[in-house]
């Protein structure tokens, strides 16, 4: 499995790149990761440095690779955070070129534009692009409680009320794909104080996962289950089983770290969650 993965990249820490590629790669992935930023840590912290990349950047990483012959092989890209809209035109170049190739690949979208509490933290242009752009060109989608209702225009205050969200989001998706949208961090009305709820759906239904809320606030894990549903999806096509198997296994990553009680998430110390997480959490069908 060759999964092109267009991220961001911290030297310091887990969040993009540094976050999706080592888990793919513990599972047998081969990653080709392009960097969109490369920062010395999150900027969760207040202050880093680094730089963020052009699109024309991005662009001539994806030239040197397809000059390799191999996009034909590629089975999938996954795009997260993208930094500036130059950036998301070379993702979107990056998509069709591959398409091209390989008509089966499949485009995983991690639609990174905000969350709650922080509201929408990037920059001018790239909501849209998202929107406009990116979404219509996705088969798989990967949004937060915030960004899926960002995107739709709708509220998600109860289950139901998610549920419409992901159907609309659905239908803005690419004509002949499968369609999939994974709602990570999802509490509402109908989910308990003590839980937390991800909810898969594609054209067989929609299933929630529910898993105890735990006592942490961290980067990353958001592009940690990006990249383990976007495998488990192309290693079965089944967005149920896809869920479950990310699910469980970001719970026990996010979990061996409260015990670290470390601020960054303990990729490597939890590798083998991603193999087999020591919880297997079952989904419902909704």
């Amino acid at each position: 499995m060759n999964i092109l993965s267009i991220q961001s990249w911290v030297a310091y820490g887990h969040v993009g790149n540094a976050s999706a590629m080592f888990p793919l790669q513990r599972l047998g992935a081969e990653v080709w990761a392009v960097n969109t930023v490369q920062f010395s840590n999150h900027t969760g912290y207040g202050a880093w440095t680094g730089q963020v990349f052009t699109g024309a950047a991005v662009q001539d990483l994806v030239d040197g690779i397809a000059a390799r012959g191999v996009l034909p092989s590629c089975d999938a890209i996954l795009s997260g955070y993208m930094g500036d809209p130059g950036i998301g035109d070379a993702i979107l170049d990056a998509v069709a070129r591959v398409r091209a190739a390989n008509p089966a690949a499949l485009y995983c979208c991690d639609p990174v534009i905000g969350d709650h509490g922080r509201g929408v933290f990037v920059r001018p242009g790239i909501p849209e692009l998202i929107r406009d752009r990116a979404v219509p060109a996705a088969d798989i989608l990967t949004p937060n409680q915030f960004e899926l209702e960002h995107l739709t225009g709708l509220s998600c205050a109860t289950l139901d009320d998610a549920l419409h969200a992901v159907a609309r989001l659905r239908a803005m998706m690419a004509l002949g794909g499968p369609r999939v949208v994974l709602v990570t961090s999802l509490q509402t009305r109908d989910t308990p104080t003590d839980a937390v709820d991800m909810l898969a759906a594609d054209a067989e239904g929609a299933h929630l996962l529910r898993t105890p809320m735990l006592p942490l606030s961290v980067n990353g894990a958001g592009d940690a289950v990006a990249a383990l549903f976007l495998f488990h999806h192309l290693r079965t096509g089944q967005a149920q089983t896809a869920l479950e198997a990310a699910g469980s296994a970001i719970h026990g990553l996010l979990r061996r770290t409260v015990e670290a009680g470390s601020r960054e998430i303990q990729m490597v110390a939890a590798q083998d969650e991603f193999v087999s997480p020591s919880i297997w959490f079952r989904s419902q069908r909704i």
